[in-house]
């Protein structure tokens, strides 16, 4: 009896077993798109993608005047960057949001007046998140911050080509506590006024 039990509870598990890992499948193809790359990427492949822009922690994610585009950027190289001017005007933003909130509007609006005043300066928006989400997320809805932002100024008559953007998701945290208030103060836009150099 003892005998009959245990060769059935073997069976059962071997059964079990074969179920659970089931039988080796071949991996499918890979169905190749009309007019893609194909191939490794390897250095000596004649089609190499793109690169994108580089990330230094110390500078943040560079999305240039067109969002993503870094060409033009030397016009913006060693102008004067004076964070007081505009600092009164940062943006502040809701929870996983890029919507300019109609009550920040009027910070934007300075922004383009003191713009419009001075004809050289330029302006760098930075874009900024709380503690919450990935890095790679964060970074990436810095950007949509402020892109929003330049969108909002270009809406009411400032060139887009006078503007640059950088994210910093949440490498730069104005407040370093980890509750409601002070993510709120770092979901933010800031702006960078610049002057060119004497």
């Amino acid at each position: 009896m003892k005998a009959t039990k245990l060769t059935y509870l073997l069976v059962l598990g071997m059964a079990l077993t074969f179920a659970a890992t089931g039988c080796k499948k071949k991996p499918t193809p890979i169905t190749p798109l009309p007019g893609a790359r194909m191939g490794p990427l390897t250095d000596n492949n004649p089609n190499p993608l793109p690169s994108g822009p580089k990330y230094n922690p110390d500078e943040g994610v560079k999305t240039g005047p067109g969002g993503g585009d870094t060409t033009g950027l030397e016009q913006f190289e060693g102008m004067i960057a004076d964070r007081a001017a505009l600092a009164a005007e940062t943006v502040h933003f809701a929870f996983d949001s890029s919507v300019v909130k109609s009550s920040e509007k009027s910070k934007v609006e300075a922004v383009a007046e003191a713009l419009k005043k001075d004809p050289a300066t330029k302006l760098l928006i930075e874009g900024h998140c709380d503690e919450r989400g990935t890095e790679e997320y964060n970074r990436s809805l810095g950007e949509r911050r402020a892109l929003a932002l330049r969108e909002a100024l270009a809406k009411i008559g400032v060139s887009p080509d006078r503007v640059r953007t950088l994210s910093f998701g949440k490498d730069r945290p104005v407040d370093q506590g980890h509750d409601e208030s002070a993510w709120q103060q770092n979901r933010r836009g800031e702006f960078v006024l610049l002057h060119p150099k004497p």
